[in-house]
């Protein structure tokens, strides 16, 4: 992991390797979940990016064909803690507004 310090005008960067097995161990732990958590924030926000270009086309037929999947990628993400529930709950009913035909 790396550390910034700033001095005035100058920035030192330096890299804080882990000591002990159990640190290296937790570690690798912490970069594996952060992998899996970046996956899922990808999924995530292609779902739901997917649907707004649609509504931005004003293709509301294929924009509410979309909506199980944003709302699957949104379960998803809220099942393994990557978002909360009320984050989810307002992903899902910002979604649900933006498709309904204007």
């Amino acid at each position: 992991m790396s550390e910034v310090v700033i001095f005035g005008l100058l920035c030192y960067s330096f890299v804080v390797m882990p000591i002990t097995t159990s640190a290296k161990r937790a570690l690798r732990i912490s970069l594996e979940k952060k992998a899996i958590n970046d996956r899922i924030k990808k999924g995530l926000k292609e779902g739901v990016k997917k649907t707004e270009k649609l509504v931005a086309a004003k293709n509301w037929k294929e924009a509410k064909n979309n909506l199980p999947a944003a709302y699957s990628a949104i379960d998803k993400a809220l099942k393994k803690g990557v978002i909360k529930k009320n984050t989810a709950a307002r992903k899902k009913a910002r979604l649900s507004r933006m498709t309904k035909e204007k």
